[in-house]
């Protein structure tokens, strides 16, 4: 079966239109606001369903998702939405007289992503037209990691470092508190100027910050500005191989304490550095990675970069704004 032919529009949406809407439609600016075809082309990939009804387009469904991020909604929640909120309709494509996806399809789509591995391609687009209209100042980047809870229970000492629900999830000392957490860890660069995020991976929760820094540190990224947790001098020796300028806070080692000129430069950095916080904060309340929705790290990921990307369209209207 092929896709469904959707968004013609009817009498109805012709008399919607004409409505006054004097509020600011945040969706209508964000649908303005990209090359969505070059989307379609990343997704044209994902198979169709092989039998019964045809299926929605892939980026109708994609914007389905990014609905469903932004509005925090379980999958039956977002088909009620759907069918419900007109903005909604307007923004995935469409009409008023097209059937919505329920949430088995909504479901069933995100699996497709899952398998398919176009999470990080989807990303690379957003990216690519971000940069292309001068969104991404690339003069600094921040990179950290936050610990994201698992949602399955912590497993107990008797039955090990393993859960048996959520198998890829793993203990991991948070870096400053040194208290354990279970689950994944979620590392990120971000354009220091915008705070817009220029990389995003996923990883169980006891891979070491330092461990990631570069293959999440992004090209051009300018100064690399991170706190103590990546101290390292393989690091540095990496930035001062790739051009890039060392924003590393230093940490004290055994028997060799810093030197008084190191803590002035670790408190010159701190105000650098710390506004990635605020985007793990944004995250973590209004994109729900204060704890994983999912049992498996495919899952997780593509629902951290949807957050990611969901999170950078959010940002990127307000810097487009006049």
């Amino acid at each position: 079966m092929g896709h469904r032919r959707i968004g013609q529009l009817g009498l109805l949406d012709a008399a919607v239109s004409r409505r006054v809407n004097k509020r600011r439609d945040v969706l209508d600016e964000v649908g303005k606001l990209l090359d969505w075809p070059a989307f379609e082309r990343v997704l044209s990939v994902i198979p169709v369903s092989a039998k019964g009804e045809p299926s929605f387009p892939p980026l109708t469904m994609f914007k389905v998702l990014l609905l469903q991020r932004w509005h925090g909604l379980s999958d039956p929640a977002m088909e009620a939405a759907l069918f419900d909120r007109l903005s909604f309709q307007r923004f995935a494509g469409l009409a008023l007289e097209d059937e919505t996806p329920d949430h088995s399809t909504i479901w069933r789509f995100r699996e497709r992503l899952t398998k398919s591995g176009l999470m990080e391609s989807l990303f690379g687009e957003l990216s690519r037209q971000l940069d292309e209209r001068g969104l991404l100042i690339k003069q600094g980047t921040m990179i950290d990691a936050t610990m994201i809870t698992s949602a399955a229970r912590r497993p107990s000492k008797e039955a090990g470092s393993v859960s048996q629900v959520d198998p890829d999830a793993r203990f991991g000392a948070d870096n400053e508190r040194h208290r354990f957490s279970f689950g994944y860890k979620g590392h990120i660069a971000v354009d220091r100027n915008s705070a817009l995020i220029r990389t995003a991976l996923l990883t169980p929760a006891n891979v070491a910050d330092v461990s990631m820094a570069t293959a999440v540190i992004p090209v051009e990224a300018g100064t690399v500005y991170a706190d103590r947790g990546y101290h390292s001098k393989a690091l540095r020796e990496h930035l001062e191989q790739c051009g890039l300028g060392d924003g590393i806070m230093r940490k004290s080692q055994r028997f060799k304490p810093l030197m008084p000129d190191e803590v002035a430069r670790n408190h010159r950095l701190v105000p650098l550095r710390s506004p990635v916080e605020a985007v793990f904060g944004t995250l973590k309340r209004t994109y729900g990675f204060a704890r994983m929705r999912y049992f498996n790290a495919g899952r997780n990921r593509v629902a951290f970069l949807l957050a990611c990307i969901a999170y950078n369209l959010k940002r990127s209207v307000v810097l487009s704004a006049p």
